[in-house]
């Protein structure tokens, strides 16, 4: 989820590539903010950071900062601003004089306002043992960001040897400690997903490509390495991710790295099918279930509900579509929209249409074209059935 909160620093060229470095940030504009008139310029802008007209509130130079909440927390960002700057200098910022380069926080809900007041009150602290003053910083609602002149965005960017000065005091907030829980192994097979403490690109795009869409029935748990608790672990945890696959709370392997779809559903094949069944051999190998088989009879009869990936446990076939084509395979008139994809197959001499899961990418089986409609002839094999009410 996107959201947005504008701080203002000094010169808001700096402040603008600060926040644009920073993992989670997703974009960061220029402006002024804080001021009484419309459509403010940065002509008017300098033009008021002396004035005396008591009727004149003059905007601030400031970065409107848009943020995915889901990869960092808003007190991070407030955080990193206290330290960028000097927060007890009144309308200047170093030999930046005016009260368009006042300090400023301007919030848009009230936990964003409640962590600028919190941190504002640690940081007054830490200052105060450096023999530095009273914060001046404004924190208020924010009313309205108007957007600075083109010219005036990621201008760092286009002029590499710009105007850029520090005014940091150099005082830190003391890293948080994180009392993260124990993990103990559930039993039988589960896979985690050992991240990070920190950033980490490779499980970000791990978790967007693979985990974020995974409705299977094994577990899948992330973890840090030092919350494993009485797992038996043989690969050195020294890269992340690394992908535990476990079962009894032993590891039976690892991989270290991110793995795309397809390669993970590959290795997950191997782990929860295992190599010498029938199911992985349908799955991987386009093998076919024998006419009549175990699973085929179990499924044949199902009350309502869907039939999943049993991988993915991405929905496929629906009951609803389901017909007895006494072929001894499962047949449906259709999948479910968007779930597979048709492949032309060449095998055997015969020109036939196979059908593969989209997320998995596992082969299912073939789909024909008889008496005007279409038989999606599918392996039971690689299917779970799950009642209508018990569908998430």
């Amino acid at each position: 989820m996107i959201a947005e909160i504008v701080f203002a620093a000094g010169c808001f060229w700096g402040v603008e590539k600060h926040f644009e470095s920073i993992p989670g940030v997703v974009d960061v504009k220029s402006g002024y903010v804080g001021g009484n008139y419309e459509n403010p310029t940065y002509n008017q802008v300098l033009k008021y950071r002396m004035s005396n007209n008591k009727t004149i509130i003059n905007h601030t130079e400031g970065v409107l900062v848009k943020f995915d909440k889901d990869k960092i927390d808003a007190k991070e960002l407030i955080k990193s601003f206290w330290e960028i700057h000097d927060p007890t200098q009144l309308n200047r910022q170093g030999n930046d004089i005016g009260n368009n380069y006042r300090s400023a926080i301007f919030y848009t809900n009230n936990y964003q306002k409640e962590t600028a007041f919190n941190t504002k009150v640690k940081y007054q602290k830490l200052l105060e043992q450096a023999d530095y003053g009273k914060i001046v910083t404004q924190i208020q609602p924010l009313k309205k960001f108007w957007l600075a002149e083109n010219y005036h965005q990621d201008y760092l960017k286009n002029n590499p040897n710009g105007y850029c000065p520090n005014h940091a005091t150099g005082i830190k907030f003391e890293p948080e400690k994180i009392n993260y829980p124990a993990l103990l192994p559930l039993g039988d097979k589960e896979i985690i997903v050992v991240e990070s403490e920190g950033y980490c690109p490779y499980c970000e795009k791990f978790e967007k490509d693979v985990l974020s869409s995974y409705k299977g029935t094994l577990p899948i748990r992330k973890a840090v390495s030092k919350q494993l608790d009485k797992f038996e672990i043989k690969t050195k945890l020294d890269a992340t991710p690394t992908i535990l696959f476990i079962e009894d709370g032993k590891e039976v392997f690892s991989h270290k790295g991110y793995l795309s779809s397809k390669e993970f559903y590959e290795v997950f094949g191997k782990f929860k099918l295992g190599e010498d069944t029938e199911s992985y051999n349908v799955a991987f190998n386009k093998g076919t279930d024998n006419r009549f088989c175990k699973q085929y009879e179990i499924f044949k009869n199902t009350p309502d509900g869907v039939f999943v990936d049993k991988l993915s446990g991405e929905i496929l076939f629906d009951t609803k579509d389901r017909f007895n084509s006494g072929t001894g395979w499962l047949s449906f008139y259709k999948a479910v929209d968007g779930s597979t994809i048709e492949k032309t197959d060449l095998s055997y001499g015969m020109i036939r249409t196979e059908v593969l899961a989209k997320k998995s990418g596992i082969h299912l089986g073939h789909v024909f074209d008889e008496m005007g409609h279409r038989r999606f002839c599918i392996n039971a094999t690689v299917l779970e059935f799950v009642p209508r009410d018990e569908v998430q």
